[in-house]
Order: C-alpha cells, then sequence, then structure tokens
C-alpha cells in the first residue's frame, strides 16, 4: 500500500516477479483493494494476500505502525517476516515505518547496533555498494565498523567478489584527512580483518577503485540523491542534444544501443531497493517512486538475501570480530 503508485505498481511488479523468478509471493494490503488489482492477471500461481486494513502514509511519524496503526501493512510484513511465514519483505512506503517496523518487530542481528541501508550505484567497472544511505543520520566508528561488515558480505552476494575491496568515505586518500568520525573509524577498520583499502574519495564511487564505500547516513543519502539527479539530467541533456537537427538525429539512431546500454547502467530500477542491513530476516526499502519493474527487481533482490542468508553469515562475522576484540582486549591487559 505504500509508494507513489500504489497499489497498481506494486501488485504489476509482483506479477512480473513470479514469472520470471521461482518465488512466491505475499501481497500485503487491504484485500479488496489488492483483489481489484489482481483480477486483470491471467494467473494468480504464487500469490497470495494477507490482509491489513491500515496504511501509514508518507507524512505519518516512523513510530506509527508501532503505536497507531499496528494493523498498517508494513507493521504486518514485519510480522510475517518475524513468524517465519515470509523470509523477507519488500516496502517502496515510508520509509522510516519500514526501518522501525523491521528493527523492533524482527529484531537486530546479535551485535549489531545499528541497521544500515545499502545502495548500489554504477562505476566505470561494475559497481559500488554505498552504505548507510539514510537510516542514521548520526553514526559513531564502531557503527561504521559493523556497516563495513555487513556491506562486505553482502558485496560478495551481488557481485560476486571473494574479497570486496571496502573504502572509507573522506575528503582525502591520506589516513590523517578527514573529521574526527573518518580518522578513528580509519583506526578501527585496519583491524576488522576485511579487504580495507583506506579511505576513498567521492571520485572512488563512480571510477571502480573500490567495490563497498563506507559512510553515515547523512553523507550517503547526499550522495544517493545526488547521483539519482545527475544520471537523470544526463540522460535528459543527452537526449534534447541528440534531437536537435537530423544528422544528430540519424546519429542517435545508430548509437541506440550504446544509449540504451547507459540507461539501463543509471537506473534506479534496475536495482530494486535498498536493503536494510543488521535486522534478521531480509527487508529491501525501495524508492517512493518505484515503479512495477524496481519492485519486481527488489523481489529479486530479497530472493537472493534469503538464499544466500545474509543475516546469517553477518551475524557469524559480526560474533567473529567481536570475539577477537574481547581476546585482544584480555591479552592487552595481561
Amino acid at each position: 500500500m505504500g509508494g507513489d503508485h500504489a497499489p497498481h505498481e506494486i501488485v504489476k511488479g509482483a506479477l512480473l516477479a513470479v514469472s520470471e523468478y521461482p518465488v512466491e509471493v505475499i501481497l500485503v494490503g487491504q484485500e479488496e483493494v489488492v483483489r481489484k488489482e489482481l483480477a486483470v492477471a491471467e494467473s494468480l500461481r504464487n500469490i497470495e494476500v494477507v490482509d491489513a486494513r491500515e496504511v501509514v502514509e508518507m507524512e505519518d511519524t516512523a513510530l506509527a505502525p508501532l503505536r497507531r496503526k499496528r494493523n498498517s501493512s508494513v507493521r504486518v510484513c514485519a510480522n510475517l517476516v518475524s513468524e517465519g511465514r515470509a523470509d523477507a519483505f519488500v516496502s517502496a512506503g515510508n520509509t522510516g515505518a519500514t526501518w522501525t517496523s523491521a528493527r523492533a518487530v524482527m529484531g537486530m542481528i546479535e551485535g549489531v547496533s545499528r541497521p544500515a541501508l545499502a545502495a548500489i550505484l554504477p562505476n566505470a567497472n561494475d559497481h559500488t555498494l554505498l552504505l548507510d544511505v539514510g537510516a542514521n543520520v548520526d553514526a559513531k566508528p564502531n557503527h561504521l565498523r559493523e556497516f563495513a561488515v555487513m556491506g562486505h558480505f553482502y558485496a560478495q552476494m551481488v557481485f560476486g567478489i571473494e574479497a570486496p575491496r571496502v573504502g572509507l568515505l573522506s575528503i582525502g586518500e591520506e589516513e590523517g584527512k578527514g573529521n574526527e568520525l573518518t580518522k578513528e573509524t580509519f583506526r578501527v577498520l585496519k583491524e576488522t580483518g576485511l579487504n580495507f583499502v583506506g579511505n576513498a574519495e567521492g571520485r572512488d564511487i563512480y571510477n571502480g577503485n573500490v567495490d563497498v564505500v563506507v559512510c553515515d547516513g547523512f553523507i550517503g543519502n547526499v550522495v544517493l540523491k545526488a547521483s539519482e539527479a545527475l544520471g537523470e539530467m544526463v540522460s535528459g541533456l543527452l537526449k534534447g542534444e541528440m534531437t536537435r537537427s537530423l544528422p544528430r538525429k540519424v546519429g542517435a539512431l545508430l548509437a541506440k544501443g550504446a544509449f540504451d546500454g547507459l540507461k539501463k547502467r543509471m537506473d534506479y530500477s534496475e536495482y530494486g531497493g535498498a536493503p536494510l542491513l543488521g535486522v534478521k530476516g531480509g527487508c529491501i526499502v525501495c524508492h517512493g517512486r518505484s515503479n512495477a519493474k524496481a519492485i519486481k527487481n527488489a523481489i529479486r533482490i530479497a530472493r537472493g538475501f534469503a538464499m544466500n542468508r545474509i543475516d546469517e553469515k553477518i551475524q557469524t562475522k559480526i560474533t567473529d570480530l567481536h570475539a577477537r576484540e574481547h581476546d585482544s582486549s584480555v591479552l592487552a591487559r595481561q
């Protein structure tokens, strides 16, 4: 029921997903509204509907599904994952409400103090994982360390890289550059056992020098929104310039395949949504304006997250990290 184009595009995306992937989808919302959207479907194979009478609107507070709207679709989705009836849930609605529902109802991975939203951005070679992109506007070094560990495992899954290169977003490559947060975080990231390559500047998000970039949610959200706007502007400018004259139109026609490929790489809907890493089970947060293609791809991401048991891998790594820190602390006191 959440998102600018709900429920039509949400239902349409779910139908696309079950037709393309081996996945079962539970549509959660006002049942009569959802079934009206499903009436045009040729087949309802692998589609189930669960009724949820309330809707968390964009203007509602993040705590609405915990206090006033406990029968809202986003809260019921979190309940289904917590109860084991679903492996993950996808939402294009109120991000704050999704975050609080997942954290409070599904619970946090032991040893993780804050969940992080991880977004995929295109770079010169392939893709870069950026986190956090909005779940935590303020963060401490131990939070960024946890983000790095979680990003490492998610990048392994989505990029297929055994040892993803992890960078810390800062204003210079040298270890001493940045503010107090980045300087202290640099020190702790060197001790994680990850493939930490040091500070990453803004350009490194796009030039392919790193696979995972870690930052707080305030900076990450600014980078994400600026990147989306830049991509849309470049696409619009290219389209305008290539249609100014007949020779340019002919050239654009000849280069259509290249332009289509570029547009696909810069299109947010190709990446589905951002997983909320750190909670038990899977939670994929989609853009509010998500269309059917974005929802379909978000369901694909949720399926992969569940099949690869990313939350369990994060749990194992975080436990191991804390154990090694404890052992080091004991040795230091002896």
